[in-house]
């Protein structure tokens, strides 16, 4: 039975191409394992697999009875159902370490990257292992992905070389002609329905004891979604008051460098602590807040423990 190789909810990029370079990596290494997702892939990840020739992974909702290496996650709720019924063998990450626990010891290569794509550029390194001109490309996509071409705070040297290496074993000749290429597609929101576009990256959070929802747009132009703040805001607040005491929705533009965030929420005043800003209405605008990772999670986790 061969292993599965899972990230997040919701997967983005970086967790379809983690999955895929990771279940290739353990089969070099001769355990078979294989590629799945939680949900369908939106609309940059599909581009992304599409440019490098790649197919999309089965969708596999649940642990039981499954060999599992988490990639991308290590939080229990963006996780498989019944985890626990299951055996998890490895996590490749770069976020902070969350509340999946194992009995038995367990392969981890946790990195604070921008990236999970980084991590495991260094692991086929490492390994001596040659990443495959497809998977290294999709792994660039992910690493531009993540750090925003390199303007998030979580990007960092290795990424940068990360990059620079996989693009040579891509082909790819122009990165900031495909990061372009990939971030239009990921502005497209016109003729999407407003789950579609909230859960398009979204997590939930446990901050002591309380249900926090946190997605994210990123669009090149703010204005593009001028005619569909209405709407989010109205859905964030269903999503809400399907058991969270918050949910915030970052609007990111990539090229101000900036969020403006969607606020539906039991205490608004948590934004006020978190950032420092005073909330008049349902958004605030947080100059230079592009990573929810580095950026908007730990605020609001100091918060709500306040």
């Amino acid at each position: 039975m061969a292993i599965l190789v899972v990230g997040h909810k919701n997967p983005d990029t970086d967790t379809i191409a983690s999955a895929i370079a990771v279940a290739d990596l353990w089969t070099k290494r001769g355990m078979e394992a294989k590629a799945i997702a939680q949900g369908e892939l939106a609309p940059e990840s599909a581009f992304v697999l599409g440019k490098f020739g790649l197919q999309a992974p089965e969708i596999v909702t649940d642990a039981t009875d499954q060999k599992i290496i988490l990639v991308d996650h290590s939080d229990l709720n963006q996780s498989l159902d019944n985890l626990a019924k299951g055996e998890v063998l490895g996590v490749v990450d770069h976020h902070k370490l969350g509340d999946v626990t194992t009995p038995n010891p367990l392969e981890m290569w946790v990195w604070p990257v921008g990236c999970t794509g980084t991590v495991i550029k260094a692991m086929y390194d490492f390994y001596g292992i040659e990443v495959p001109a497809n998977i290294a490309g999709i792994l660039l996509c992910a690493i531009l992905s993540d750090t925003v071409m390199f303007k998030s705070v979580t990007c960092t040297d290795a990424d940068k070389a990360a990059v620079e290496a996989l693009a040579k074993i891509a082909g790819v000749a122009d990165v900031n002609a495909l990061g372009m290429e990939m971030f239009k597609v990921k502005s497209a929101v016109d003729g999407a329905a407003p789950s579609e576009l909230v859960f398009r990256d979204y997590k939930d959070f446990d901050m002591s004891g309380n249900k926090i929802g946190i997605g994210q747009l990123e669009v090149v132009d703010l204005s593009m979604l001028d005619a569909h703040k209405e709407a989010l805001q109205a859905e964030i607040e269903k999503v809400k008051a399907d058991g969270r005491h918050s949910v915030f929705l970052l609007l990111t533009d990539i090229m101000k460098e900036g969020s403006e965030m969607l606020i539906a929420s039991d205490d608004a005043t948590v934004v006020q602590k978190a950032f420092g800003v005073s909330v008049d209405g349902k958004s605030v605008w947080l100059d230079g807040v592009m990573s929810r990772k580095k950026q908007v999670v730990p605020n609001f986790e100091k918060a709500f423990s306040a």
